[in-house]
């Protein structure tokens, strides 16, 4: 992958989160509107699109492939877990608040802005590790994120595991697995929906940031330590570690790119259900996703001269 391939997808992602600004101004989208697109995005569009990248054909993972991203996608997350812990305690962050930034530091947007920024800029054979990610967030969202947020009084919820997003995530991987291949009817129509996902989930990206007090998020000086450490040390971290081990570029950048993407929607919704303070994750959403398209850019554009 070149440095102007990077920087000519990155430049058409900013280009779609601009259209998202563009259509909020002129009310075009209003948040009755990008409320039901974001179902629309999350429930129907991204599973789509995981699936159809299977479905391409152009994803030639073998069974080893398949076995050592799974390995790879736990110890990722058994990794960012412990980081969960360890990072509210390194930026100081007071008491009552660390469980936020553990959930920050955990569950970030590695669906709704990973899975088309993936598509986008990655080699075909390395959604795969998009996917397994995928799988892992959500496992783990519902038992050890809402656990972490209610201080252990919440069960997890078996529903919310089987979303249709991680539905599709697993399918995905099974039809990897048995290199199975449906219909052209099927597979052109998941296609279809799929190549949605893109536009609609950056359009919306820009709406959520036109909606946002982006200047009040970006005087917190703890979000900054946040971003330094998991955004852009970790990544690195990641890149460096993994070709050390001897892992292919396709490896290596699928989950370097993980390892940046900004601050998850899920630990926002899941405070508003539960009545808690949600003003430290709303700045935190605004502000890591703006500064991920210029972090995510120039990582990428590095790791991708160093390949």
């Amino acid at each position: 992958m070149s440095t102007t391939v990077v920087l000519q997808q990155m430049g058409v992602i900013v280009i779609l989160v601009a259209a998202g600004i563009y259509l909020y101004k002129k009310d075009v989208i209003d948040n009755i509107t990008s409320q039901k697109i974001s179902v629309i995005v999350m429930d129907i569009c991204n599973p789509a699109l995981i699936l159809a990248s299977i479905l391409s054909g152009n994803v030639t993972a073998t069974h080893k492939d398949l076995i050592m991203a799974i390995i790879y996608g736990a110890a990722f997350y058994f990794i960012l877990v412990v980081l969960g812990v360890v990072l509210p305690l390194v930026l100081k962050v007071e008491k009552d608040k660390r469980r936020f930034y553990n959930l920050m530091t955990v569950y970030t947007n590695v669906g709704f802005i990973g899975i088309p920024v993936a598509r986008a800029i990655l080699p075909e054979n390395a959604i795969l590790y998009v996917i397994v990610c995928n799988v892992m967030y959500s496992l783990l969202f519902y038992t050890h994120g809402i656990t972490v947020l209610s201080n252990g009084k919440e069960k997890m919820d078996i529903k919310k595991v089987l979303s249709p997003g991680t539905i599709m995530a697993v399918l995905s991987l099974v039809v990897c697995w048995f290199k199975f291949t449906p219909p052209p009817i099927v597979s052109n129509s998941i296609i279809h929906i799929g190549n949605a996902t893109v536009f609609l989930s950056m359009a919306l990206l820009g709406v959520s940031i036109a909606r946002s007090d982006v200047g009040k998020g970006f005087k917190d000086i703890r979000i900054w330590g946040y971003i330094i450490i998991r955004m852009i040390l970790l990544p690195i971290a990641v890149f460096f570690i993994m070709r050390a081990m001897g892992c292919n570029d396709n490896t290596v950048l699928g989950f370097a790119l993980m390892a940046m993407m900004p601050v998850g929607n899920l630990p926002l919704i899941q405070s508003e259900k539960i009545g808690e303070d949600t003003e430290l994750l709303s700045k935190a959403i605004t502000v890591t996703t703006v500064v991920s398209m210029a972090t995510i850019t120039a990582l990428m554009v590095g790791f991708s001269a160093m390949m």
